[in-house]
């Protein structure tokens, strides 16, 4: 394939995914919705991720004049975009034009790839900028530059500000300085870079240092590191999950090219690659077998993992390619219109196949309505889900919305920032799934339900109205 036909592709799959966007049914999911909220209230941190995705939706809806959806989730396949014709450079760099154009396809119809140019998250923009920082790192392999050691760091630096997940990559890249020669750079364009990458990254770092290391509490509490057991299922289930992250062609050739390794066949920048990529699924891999891992938490190893498994394949099995792109064109036809067709792609029990995107913001109009009929210009909620909705839903509502005061250390970023403030005495409608006692007064409840569809169907929603001082801790 010709860099111009992989060119092609990508603007082709690109378009399409744009276009049908502006047909998506789908409310924002709750981190979608949180991502926006922050982007609204602009820091060099957050409760749960470092801060690039909020500065990215803020340029995308001060350039756009709109906060709708279509105008956040666009930032989806436009980065996606920019990350595949970089790394088309990149894999150009690596191996020469053979690639090149197979590169850019295979990694823009990637399932993964699809998905997250649908609903938008933390992994697109990691994926951007680790792929500037690759770029560079091996450029600074075959020779001196200064230039090329301020890319790597500021590229580095702004991964880490994007997703933590960069650290992952850590090890084996520290184990690939000691056993390829290939590996090692110029000492003076490595601590330029460093220096360069601590400093883009100070931002965060020092703001966790002011805030109670609240980003690094909670990386430890979604871990389950308090609750280590060993789970062979659920190292099993991350492991073979990885197969539908980036497509059963593309893992089993990075499996094949680490083979390859294990036997010496491979040259010096396979095996670059391979430590650039395979170790961050084994530890991945280690920590579902501990603890717990969702199937994205392995995305850091495949910038380098798709050069590797398109090198791989170009060299022993062409063909692969191929099946590999159909798979994927398949999932990036689909995605999208899944994403139109969400209410009406109903499972044998009677749920959509798409649940956790359907019925979020009809909550929260209803928590509008119910606001107005009570006369009251607050809504409180207990429920993370609720209020990052209720935020971007009613955000042209006059309503004051505000998370339930915590007892103790904040739960999430809502319990953090926008509790129920302490000077607030008025009557405020407070939106539950639990019932609610009060010792000082009797809870009215304006309405208790029960959605017939989408994300809530079959849960009960209970709506009161309270005094303020109901909600806040006891004690």
């Amino acid at each position: 394939m010709t860099a111009r036909t992989g060119l092609f592709i990508i603007l082709a799959v690109t378009l399409w995914r744009i276009v049908m966007l502006h047909f998506d049914t789908t409310d924002f999911f709750v981190d979608e919705a949180q991502y926006w909220f922050w982007s609204q209230n602009l820091d060099f941190g957050y409760y749960s991720k470092p801060p690039m995705i909020a500065w990215l939706i803020r340029a995308m809806t001060e350039i756009s004049g709109s906060t709708d959806i279509f105008w956040v989730r666009l930032c989806g396949p436009l980065v996606h975009v920019a990350t595949a014709l970089l790394l088309m450079q990149f894999a150009r760099r690596v191996a020469g034009p053979k690639i090149e154009g197979w590169t850019g396809a295979i990694y823009i119809t990637m399932p993964a790839v699809a998905l997250s140019s649908v609903f938008f998250s933390t992994d697109v923009v990691l994926l951007f900028f680790m792929t500037i920082g690759l770029w560079a790192y091996f450029g600074l392999s075959e020779k001196r530059s200064v230039v090329l050691a301020l890319v790597m760091g500021v590229a580095f630096g702004c991964s880490f500000l994007s997703k933590y997940a960069i650290l992952f990559i850590v090890p084996g890249g520290l184990i690939a300085l000691l056993l390829v020669p290939a590996a090692r750079i110029a000492w003076r364009d490595f601590f330029i870079s460093v220096a360069t990458a601590l400093t883009v990254a100070s931002p965060n770092l020092w703001w966790n240092v002011t805030h109670d290391a609240t980003t690094v509490r909670h990386t430890e509490d979604i871990a389950k590191w308090d609750q280590m057991q060993l789970n062979f299922g659920g190292a099993l289930e991350f492991f073979a999950a990885q197969f539908g992250v980036v497509g059963p062609i593309v893992f089993f050739a990075m499996l094949w090219a680490t083979w390859r390794m294990i036997k010496g066949k491979s040259d010096e920048k396979e095996k670059l690659l391979i430590w650039l990529s395979m170790p961050v699924v084994l530890l991945i891999t280690l920590q579902a077998f501990v603890a717990k891992a969702e199937a994205n938490w392995g995305v850091s190893a495949y910038v380098a993992g798709t050069v590797l498994a398109v090198s791989v394949l170009t060299q022993l099995w062409p063909k692969g390619l191929r099946i590999s792109l159909i798979i994927g064109g398949l999932a990036s036809f689909l995605f999208p219109l899944a994403a139109i067709f969400a209410h009406q792609l109903v499972l044998p029990g009677g749920n959509e196949a798409m649940k956790r995107y359907l019925g979020r913001s009809e909550i929260s109009r209803e928590v509008g309505t119910l606001a107005k009929q009570a006369g009251v210009g607050t809504v409180v909620t207990d429920n993370r889900d609720f209020v990052a909705d209720m935020f971007h839903t009613l955000r042209d509502e006059p309503l004051k919305i505000y998370s339930r005061p915590p007892a103790g250390f904040p739960a999430n970023y809502y319990e953090q920032n926008f509790a129920l403030p302490a000077d607030v005495q008025d009557q405020v409608l407070f939106v539950t799934h639990n019932e609610l006692t009060c010792t000082t007064a009797a809870p009215e409840l304006v309405k208790s339900w029960q959605p017939a569809d989408g994300y809530y169907r079959g849960k009960t929603i209970n709506a009161y109205k309270v005094p303020a001082v109901c909600l806040r801790p006891q004690g």
